[in-house]
């Protein structure tokens, strides 16, 4: 979860090699693609019920829209499908599907025009997002239902004064917890060029949210 106390003086740390779980996954999920690329095409159900909810909120962190986060959603599960013969393994098959949901995401957003917001809508059910309330401030009951709401709108503003890309980055590392090479590799970028994108985003954030930081 993106922590704007920490914004601007969190130090970025290194690139990790990939842990034996997400290794595990990645091999897990070569299994099943290869699976659907012999023909077995029901086996592709298994990765939706894997990533939805994950590609969900990654697209929905970037529109902050319900029925086009749904929408985009199904449509990088099809092209994902329809592009199944296509993957042959260089990347995980979790990057390379985001990759295709950020990139349909980063088309409409184009498209459309749209303002994007980062949403703090699950404030009270999720308990890393109340960690960062509690740490923000002592306030409760009323007043701290207030300072949600205010810190809800100054990071509304603070994220809108990010480029698609710098927001997506921000997404993809704080709140989906992606590592540098991964995000990289999903944005298309060097690990440079993403480390430069988010050290600029937690600048802007935390320029932003300072009058919320405890003194």
């Amino acid at each position: 979860m993106i922590h704007p106390v920490d914004a601007a003086s969190k130090v970025l740390p290194k690139t990790l090699v990939a842990s034996p779980e997400r290794q595990h996954e990645a091999d897990s999920d070569r299994m099943i693609v290869q699976r659907v690329q012999a023909g077995d095409v029901a086996a592709f159900d298994a990765l939706i019920l894997k990533y939805r909810e994950r590609v969900y909120g990654v697209v929905y962190n970037m529109t902050s829209n319900r029925e086009d986060a749904a929408d985009l959603t199904q449509d990088a599960f099809i092209k994902a499908f329809q592009s199944i013969h296509r993957f042959q393994a260089q990347s995980s098959f979790f990057t390379w599907l985001y990759r295709i949901a950020i990139n349909s995401t980063l088309t409409h957003l184009r498209k459309a025009r749209l303002r994007t917001f980062f949403s703090f809508e699950k404030i009270t059910d999720d308990d890393k997002t109340a960690q960062l309330v509690n740490q923000l401030t002592e306030k409760k009951g009323a007043d701290r239902d207030l300072f949600i709401k205010e810190l809800q709108e100054k990071l509304n503003e603070a994220m809108m004064k990010l480029s698609i890309n710098h927001r997506t980055v921000v997404t993809l590392f704080e709140i989906e917890g992606l590592g540098h090479e991964e995000i990289a590799e999903v944005m298309e970028c060097s690990v440079g060029t993403m480390r430069s994108r988010l050290h600029y985003a937690k600048q802007i954030l935390q320029a932003e949210l300072q009058r919320y930081m405890n003194p």
